[in-house]
């Protein structure tokens, strides 16, 4: 990225933080209450009244698996009708196209590190778990951006050529949501191996929030199996998104 197109993306960045939250008297704190709010249902359902599964604090172990679940989400569903939202910046200037989901996802970053700092503190001094295992937790992170990335950029020029991308996006994440190791660990519901394996590795967002939760929550390193899973996943994302949207890129100025 040139040193123009890299402060182009420096303000697109800058202004999207800034106009995210503004008039909102609780700023930053609103991107806490989505997961606080589905931590405290979660809860009361299955630590109080069906109880499946039983974890030692379990709104903290709930807590860490939500803050990622939503920064994944939110960046898919922000960067899917992305392109269509800059059409008219498209249009005019000759820029990086891929510049606008990465922008999305880029201030979802932002705002996620800042609530993940809060529940690391929180979570590090309920459970007494600080060990060197955090020294693992900015490679998590960031292969967990860079898988996200990807998919943005994929969601975002396929739903520039078809507009049912953003509306089946939404529809899917629901499931995707409750097949995740949210509220769960796959070994509290899944005796038979096959299905452990599907629910551990066949869905690509369960090792990075098993490797996030093994970190804060456990204070143990992710093993190595997820650790090379999340590396390769994310490089693989990444690759294959960048491959998608410079094919689909071209006809992008005729469809915004």
């Amino acid at each position: 990225m040139s040193p123009a197109h890299r402060f182009l993306f420096e303000q697109m960045v800058r202004r999207e933080l800034r106009q995210k939250y503004q008039g909102s008297a609780l700023g930053l704190a609103w991107y806490l209450v989505n997961p606080l709010v589905l931590m405290g249902a979660y809860w009361f359902l299955f630590g109080v009244v069906l109880k499946p599964v039983q974890h030692d604090d379990y709104p903290l172990f709930l807590l860490v698996a939500l803050v990622v679940w939503v920064f994944f989400s939110q960046s898919l569903l922000g960067a899917a009708p992305s392109l269509l939202d800059q059409g008219a910046l498209i249009r005019k200037a000759r820029f990086p196209r891929e510049t606008i989901p990465a922008t999305v996802v880029a201030v979802q970053a932002a705002v996620f590190l800042s609530v993940l700092a809060l529940v690391a503190v929180l979570t590090l001094v309920v459970r007494g778990t600080p060990s060197l295992a955090l020294l693992l937790l900015p490679v998590v992170l960031l292969a967990l951006a860079a898988f996200t990335l990807g998919l943005a950029l994929v969601v975002s020029v396929l739903h520039a050529h078809f507009r049912d991308v953003a509306p089946i996006l939404s529809a899917a994440l629901l499931p995707w949501f409750f097949l995740s190791p949210v509220f769960f660990e796959p070994a509290d519901i899944a005796e038979d191996p096959a299905a452990r394996f599907a629910l551990e590795w066949a869905n690509p967002v369960a090792p990075f929030i098993e490797g996030v939760r093994a970190i804060l929550y456990d204070g143990r390193a992710p093993s190595a199996a997820t650790l090379a899973y999340v590396l390769g996943v994310a490089a693989l994302a990444l690759l294959v998104g960048r491959a998608v949207f410079r094919r689909l890129e071209p006809d992008l100025a005729s469809l915004v």
